[in-house]
């Protein structure tokens, strides 16, 4: 069994491992991010040996590009990070579950894990099933989700009242 990375919290001076929703709570940073600047919140972190290597969030207002995505953005991030395209070693931590476009992305990236927090019904890549990503990627879903999911349901309800 693979052991979880750890850090040191400055407060306490403890040793304490960085699971899954430490991480989703870094991609929730990056989501309210979004919310601010009026871009539908969704953020993205990657992750490789416990580190943070990417970091983004929707884009697709402020670029005026419709691929402009959290996972696009911190996928290229990451990539830059490590000097190659192909992120095997790590994990994609996103607020939304990946449309099929970034799972295409994610496919060609061969990401290693994919980690979300909230399903999308609507637009989510399993409408088409798990075959548009790569078949060694590993995927989580449902991770601080109701949190996730609310920060949408808040964004899209001021949308509404303006």
């Amino acid at each position: 069994m693979a052991q979880l990375p750890f850090m040191l919290d400055p407060r306490t001076g403890l040793i304490l491992p960085l699971d899954d929703e430490h991480f989703m709570r870094h991609a929730l940073r990056e989501a309210e991010q979004a919310f601010k600047a009026d871009e539908v919140p969704v953020g993205a972190v990657v992750v490789c040996n416990g580190q943070i290597i990417g970091r983004a969030h929707n884009l697709t207002e402020r670029l005026n590009d419709v691929t402009a995505h959290a996972e696009m953005q911190s996928i290229t991030s990451a990539a830059g990070h490590l000097g190659g395209k192909y992120l095997k070693d790590c994990t994609l931590y996103v607020t939304l579950e990946p449309c099929v476009m970034c799972a295409g992305a994610l496919h060609w990236a061969q990401m290693g894990r994919i980690v979300f927090g909230a399903f999308d019904e609507k637009a989510g890549y399993r409408r088409l099933g798990a075959r548009s990503l790569h078949p060694r990627t590993q995927v989580v879903g449902g991770i601080l989700e109701a949190e996730c999911a609310d920060l949408m349901k808040a964004f899209f309800r001021k949308k509404r009242s303006l």
